[in-house]
């Protein structure tokens, strides 16, 4: 009953109005599997690193239950690294640096281990690359989530639309909805877009929460109000894996679990943001996540007579 992740591991310099933290660990792979680790140990990393990624990080993940046997590192080069910087709003941001590195010519070859799972998370990566994963798996997950982002709509619109009709959930951005769709309306959006293959859609909307949709029914969730953000970075990909985490715990993929899974990815998401980097997922414990998720349930609970 494993879970197969595949995402970038990475470093990222990220500047924000908190502060600066220069080459820390980051990428889509590494939030999402410290956050889905909070839910399920039976997740498998793909990924490619240079060996210049410390070998620490790698052992704190296999500690959480992470198997790193599909995590390749190519002797002589270097990790992906990716630097930005935060407007006031946290919201918009302006790459400074994006090298690709390891990245640039990364094909991904599935371990024999990898080959039997039950579950596929599909991080943000090229197209390209997340067919060539699907197309190495003998028979279909019993479920596939899917991130992606406005960049590869941009460079690579066919080969992402060769491979929504192999997933179940896709997990993108209100911008992103809007441009996938070319409808300004998030609900006719939805509908484009499931018209596209996937079953299931989660909209993130940042501070303001997620929206669910499936078939004609709606669920959202809002975000937590938080006094300070520090690093909006990995927010994305720790709801993913906090979804993801989630139904793999359970292997119940109905509309009612679909939305406590909502739930829950907002909840470790509501975590991410408060540290740089993904530190602030390593402290997270049972006890932590059950009281955040109190918090949530009272944002949203409303008694009408």
């Amino acid at each position: 009953m494993s879970l197969l992740v595949l995402g970038t591991v990475a470093f990222d310099t990220i500047e924000t109005p908190y502060g600066k933290a220069d080459r820390i660990i980051g990428g889509a792979g590494t939030y999402i599997a410290w956050a889905a680790s909070h839910f399920y140990n039976d997740i498998k990393m793909l990924s490619v690193i240079g060996d210049d990624f410390p070998q620490a990080e790698l052992d704190a993940l296999s500690a959480r239950g992470v198997d790193m046997e599909g995590v390749e590192v190519r002797e002589g080069e270097k990790s992906f690294f990716w630097a930005g910087r935060y407007h006031n709003n946290m919201i918009s941001r302006d790459t400074l640096v994006t090298e690709l590195n390891v990245l640039e010519t990364y094909e991904p070859t599935l371990p024999e281990a990898y080959r039997d799972v039950d579950y596929l998370m599909l991080g943000n990566f090229a197209p390209a690359v997340q067919m060539q994963v699907i197309n190495q798996l003998p028979k279909r997950p019993k479920l596939v989530v899917m991130d992606t982002m406005n960049f590869w709509m941009d460079i690579a619109m066919d080969e992402l639309k060769a491979v929504l009709p192999k997933v179940d959930v896709l997990t993108i951005n209100d911008e992103e909805a809007r441009q996938l769709s070319g409808e300004h309306s998030l609900v006719k959006a939805a509908r484009v877009i499931r018209e596209m293959g996937p079953k299931y859609l989660v909209i993130k909307k940042g501070e303001h929460g997620a929206l669910l949709f499936h078939g004609s029914d709606i669920f959202f969730v809002p975000g937590l109000p938080l006094e300070e953000v520090f690093d909006p970075t990995g927010a994305g990909d720790s709801f993913a894996g906090g979804f993801i985490g989630h139904l793999a715990k359970t292997g119940d993929f109905s509309f009612a679990n679909m939305k406590r899974a909502l739930v829950y990815g907002s909840v470790v998401a509501s975590y991410c943001v408060e540290k740089f980097g993904p530190t602030k997922l390593k402290e997270v414990t049972p006890e932590t996540v059950k009281a955040r998720t109190e918090e949530f349930l009272k944002l949203m609970h409303v008694s009408i007579d």
